[in-house]
C-alpha cells in the first residue's frame, strides 16, 4: 500500500511542476520604473489554444482607480482598463511563450511580447518589443499565491 501511495504521489510531482512553469495564472505586474505594482493580470488558455491575459485589477495609476485607456485605438479607445485584454496569441516555444502581442494601456502602443516563467514559476519576465527583441523592454510579474 505504502509503495502505491509513493508511486503515486512521485508521479504527481511532474505535473505540480509543469503547472508552476506555465504562464497560465494571476500575475501582479510591477512597474519596470517604479518597482511598485500595478495591476493584476489573469492569463489564461484562449480558444484557439494561444494564451491571452486579462486585467483583472487596478493596484496603482497616476489616472486613478478605474483608468480609461484614452491613447488606444479602434475597440479599445476610451474603454476601462479593468477587464481589458492587455495580452494575446502567445504560444510556447521551448521555455519562452513568444509570438503574440501586448498593449500598453498608458501609451496605447501595441508590441510584439516574449514570456518566459523563472525562479520555479513564482516570476514571469515579460518582454514587449517592436522588431528584434533586443530592443525593448523587460517587466518581472510576480505570480500570484
Amino acid at each position: 500500500m505504502r509503495t502505491k501511495l509513493l508511486a503515486l504521489l512521485l508521479l504527481a510531482l511532474p505535473t505540480a511542476a509543469f503547472a508552476q512553469s506555465t504562464p497560465v495564472g494571476s500575475w501582479t505586474t510591477i512597474d519596470d520604473k517604479t518597482g511598485k505594482p500595478k495591476s493584476v493580470v489573469e492569463i489564461y488558455e484562449a480558444k484557439d489554444g494561444s494564451l491571452a491575459g486579462r486585467v483583472s485589477e487596478i493596484l496603482q495609476s497616476e489616472r486613478g482607480p478605474n483608468p480609461l485607456c484614452e491613447k488606444c485605438s479602434g475597440e479599445r479607445k476610451n474603454k476601462p482598463v479593468k477587464g481589458m485584454v492587455i495580452l494575446w496569441g502567445i504560444r510556447k516555444d521551448g521555455d519562452t511563450w513568444d509570438g503574440g502581442q501586448i498593449l500598453d494601456p498608458v501609451t496605447g502602443k501595441v508590441y510584439s511580447v516574449k514570456v518566459t516563467p523563472t525562479d520555479g514559476g513564482k516570476k514571469l519576465d515579460v518582454r514587449g518589443f517592436m522588431g528584434f527583441s533586443l530592443i525593448g523592454r523587460t517587466q518581472t510579474w510576480m505570480r500570484q499565491e
